[in-house]
């Protein structure tokens, strides 16, 4: 972490993450091919639960995940065990009670909520099945995220992603089973597929906390005092790295609720199957993201400024390259990915025109996306999440009010790509430009 070729050891520790989001991301693209199966106001639905599911994703994931991966990182960089060991048992503690918390919270409210992202009518009612028992499962997402991001945060990317993409594989069938029925099992609908995701995270969660605990884990997940000094060092990082889903996935929820407010249930459906594609480019740039948190906090632990940034640079470059491949092509060959999930004409229409706009410009998203992960390892996270928020003005609002002058989804869809390209270039200014200071021991 401390010596070696940065773009091999980025590709070597990388390639466990992307697998494992990829996985991810994929078992969630197959639930949506079955829930398909159960018609538009099905998938309509479940799609407005999506940037809500997402936004937990990446908040446990990414944001915390990613200040529990630099404290832990930085601790074992400067030679500090012990706080590692302390940083991992309130790491767990703290992501626990968090997703309590989320879970009370949207089991009152997302009802309401999901009228707001724009569903009525029978797709509400597959909203509120979906919403009710994905919600209940929060505790375990978060508890898992955390366990995984302690692992990481030692430099290890190759366990949690052996566990979480073994797991996403067994939850393919599994959500087919509950979904539909098998043998003794009743046809659950939609509920079948949260039920799913609920058992993959329980499982998730005990199969890292036995690693954890049973001392192969250089940050041990040991019984002690719990502290607030610890959490809140964190918080300092991942609390405020929150701020950058919630920014990105009110962006989708808000363009959604635009789309279907303008155009209706179907043109809704459409976009909202066009920009999860985008989601797949979450795993681009956690896959590449990950290792930077790790890295680039060690490398400031020990006193490496420069080669923290060289790192992050280099990592950002390869993100980049990946998601503009993934990019051009969703351009070329729309239907390609569209068709997989609905045949229906405005549908068809809808999705295929904002990939033809959008696309192009897909690898600034992967490049801001994995150099805001650098700027968690370097607890630098002003510019990336004042480029996220400039991001959701020039969409969500500029484009809102070009959409209600024009009556053309092809000027909002536009003021999307404009915002992609602000997004990735600011970020990457504020880490070639930015001042990275080495952290002190006793930071």
């Amino acid at each position: 972490m401390l010596e070696a070729p940065i773009a091999s050891t980025l590709l070597r520790m990388g390639w466990p993450n992307l697998l494992m989001m990829l996985a991810q991301s994929s078992t969630g693209l197959v639930e949506m091919w079955f829930l398909a199966k159960l018609g538009t106001d099905a998938l309509a639905g479940v799609a407005v639960v999506i940037p809500i599911l997402m936004l937990m994703q990446n908040m446990s994931q990414g944001a915390m995940g990613g200040g529990i991966s630099s404290a832990i990182s930085r601790a074992l960089g400067a030679g500090d065990g012990a706080l590692a060991d302390s940083q991992a048992r309130h790491a767990v503690v703290l992501n626990a009670l968090v997703g309590i918390a989320f879970t009370a919270i949207f089991l009152a409210l997302g009802g309401a909520l999901f009228q707001r992202l724009g569903a009525t009518g029978a797709a509400l009612e597959y909203a509120r099945t979906y919403g009710r028992v994905l919600f209940a499962g929060l505790p375990f997402m978060w508890t898992m995220n955390a366990l995984a991001s302690v692992i990481r945060g030692t430099g290890n990317m190759l366990v949690p992603g052996a566990v979480i993409c073994g797991g996403a594989f067994l939850l393919i069938p599994a959500a087919g089973a509950l979904i539909f029925g098998i043998g003794p099992l009743p046809a659950l609908g939609v509920a079948g597929g949260a039920w799913a995701l609920v058992a993959y995270y329980a499982v998730g969660t005990l199969v890292l906390g036995w690693y954890c605990v049973s001392g192969r884990n250089l940050a041990r997940l040991q019984r002690g005092p719990l502290h607030w000094a610890p959490m809140r060092g964190i918080l300092a990082v991942g609390g405020i790295a929150c701020l950058n889903p919630v920014l990105t996935n009110s962006l989708i929820a808000i363009s959604t609720a635009i789309v279907s407010a303008y155009a209706g249930t179907q043109a809704l459906a459409g976009y909202a199957t066009a920009a999860r594609l985008e989601y797949l480019l979450m795993p681009i740039g956690f896959g590449l993201g990950a290792p930077m948190v790790a890295l680039v906090g060690a490398n400031l632990g020990a006193g490496q400024a420069e080669r923290a940034r060289r790192i992050a640079l280099t990592g950002g470059a390869m993100a980049f390259a990946l998601a503009e491949i993934v990019g051009v092509l969703a351009a070329i060959w729309p239907h390609a990915w569209l068709r997989l999930f609905g045949t229906d004409a405005l549908m068809l229409e809808t999705g295929a025109h904002y990939l033809r706009i959008v696309g192009p410009f897909f690898g600034f998203f992967g490049l801001g996306f994995s150099l805001y992960f650098a700027s968690q390892g370097a607890r630098r996270l002003k510019w990336p999440l004042l480029a996220g928020a400039l991001r959701l003005a020039l969409y969500a609002g500029a484009g809102g009010i070009a959409l209600s002058i024009t009556g053309s989804l092809t000027t909002l869809f536009a003021a999307g790509a404009i915002a992609m390209v602000v997004y990735g270039a600011c970020i990457f200014a504020s880490v070639r430009h930015g001042q990275w200071a080495p952290a002190s021991r006793g930071a």
